[in-house]
């Protein structure tokens, strides 16, 4: 039970947040659409690999898992495998640049000021650009709000990887934009 009375409690995480105030939930939805689904040099699935492993760290069940399914329908593997990313990545193939990425991530997860100039320095020897950094610690900071968000209001979560699938997909090959953006509201 939330910490709120929710006009809808069988919505799990954020989705019952997002019921209750769409006028912020259309702003918070396209953040996420473009910080997971917009123009960049990382893969989406990459990306929600990073939103993903910073809501493990946080220990958000919701976030974690959804964006970990959503993670799974990008790069075609096992909803199985969502797993993995607590396992350290041991099966999902991650790339010596986004492994770099991720331990930024893990940083501003912690605090923004725990990046060091060293972190950088390692995410560039392994090919990583001023965008790639960019993007990692934008959605980490991100996610940062929104699993505060979740968490903060004591909203509920399934369980099992499986009752993730369906919102992974739309996630994944839909998006994230369900409620009406007011122009006023995002200053367009």
């Amino acid at each position: 039970m939330a910490h709120i009375s929710l006009p809808d409690e069988s919505l799990p995480g954020i989705v019952g947040l997002f019921n209750f105030r769409p006028e912020t939930a259309g702003p918070l939805q396209l953040l996420a659409e473009t910080l997971l689904r917009g123009e960049s040099p990382l893969t989406s699935g990459e990306r929600e690999l990073i939103a993903s492993y910073v809501s493990l760290l946080n220990d958000t069940h919701f976030c974690h898992t959804s964006h970990g399914s959503a993670a799974m329908a990008h790069l075609g593997y096992d909803l199985s495998l969502i797993d993995d990313i607590k396992n350290g990545f041991q099966v999902i193939e991650v790339s010596p640049k986004l492994r770099a990425l991720l331990n930024i991530a893990a940083k501003v997860q912690k605090s923004g000021k725990a990046v060091t100039d060293e972190d950088i320095a390692a995410a560039r020897a392994e090919g990583a650009g001023d965008r790639d950094i960019h993007d990692t610690v934008l959605i980490a900071a991100a996610f940062c709000m929104f699993n505060r968000y979740v968490d903060g209001l004591g909203t509920w979560a399934p369980q099992s990887n499986e009752a993730y699938r369906e919102m992974g997909q739309r996630m994944a090959f839909t998006g994230y934009v369900r409620y009406p953006v007011k122009q006023d509201a995002v200053g367009v």
